[in-house]
């Protein structure tokens, strides 16, 4: 079983020199390390909606040729989280709402089916797994370590598609997701949205444990539904990251 200081571990925001040493490791293919890395900068908004991704800029930051850069935006292009406009530029793409409720719709139907599922099982080593995640969130929370505590947030989700034996279905969502997440880093910093994710993730290990599909299922619908229920406003702030 993980420990609270594995997980802690685990969601350790990389510094700059394993960053760097990342996108050296010659013990992987490159195109996949370059795709990792943006991938994640464009989650983070670290790269916002607009940012242009020079071909050339890329290969000298990375030390890599123009076939791995281009295969990496290619990649990323197909989960529609960049734009390429031959012979002109590669720009992030803006947020795409109307991706963001099918990434919504996708994650809801598999989920609540797991978490049925999961009520069933009557697994004690998965409800110390799952109070795990959340004592550790609970201390993100109050340390204001959004980042970690997204990846927590991540962890808690992915342990229910483990136990319900569909990890392949965790990699198919997590793969639409990059529009739904970006969207959720920006409500993120929202005073009192960690600790009410916390709370909505203690219902549903409440409902589980207790062996209630229906509430487990109420719980985790009514969890997921806050992904875009600040949508609009977010939108006004920023509306040039956004599109329909």
């Amino acid at each position: 079983m993980d420990t609270v200081s594995s997980l802690l571990a685990r969601t350790a925001p990389l510094n700059a020199e394993q960053q760097d040493k990342l996108a050296r490791d010659r013990s992987r293919q490159a195109a996949p390390q370059v795709f990792e890395h943006l991938r994640e900068k464009i989650i983070a908004l670290e790269l916002p909606p607009g940012t242009v991704l020079s071909r050339t800029e890329l290969q000298l930051r990375f030390g890599l040729s123009s076939t791995p850069i281009r295969d990496a935006l290619m990649r990323l292009a197909e989960e529609s989280l960049v734009e390429i406009f031959p012979q002109h530029a590669t720009r992030v793409s803006p947020i795409d709402l109307t991706l963001t409720q099918q990434a919504h719709f996708l994650r809801r139907s598999i989920e609540t089916e797991a978490v049925q599922l999961l009520t069933r099982q009557h697994d004690a080593a998965l409800i110390a797994r799952l109070r795990e995640i959340l004592q550790l969130q609970r201390g993100l929370a109050e340390s204001g370590d959004l980042a970690r505590f997204n990846d927590a947030d991540q962890a808690f989700h992915r342990e229910i598609y483990l136990a319900a034996a569909v990890p392949d279905l965790w990699t198919l969502v997590r793969r639409h997701s990059g529009h739904i997440d970006r969207l959720r880093r920006l409500y993120l910093p929202i005073e009192g949205r960690p600790q009410q994710i916390v709370a909505d993730h203690t219902a549903i290990v409440d409902a589980i444990e207790s062996g209630d599909p229906e509430h487990a299922r109420a719980a985790l619908r009514h969890h997921l539904s806050r992904s875009l229920t600040d949508s609009a406003t977010i939108r006004a702030k920023y509306p040039a990251w956004f599109r329909d």
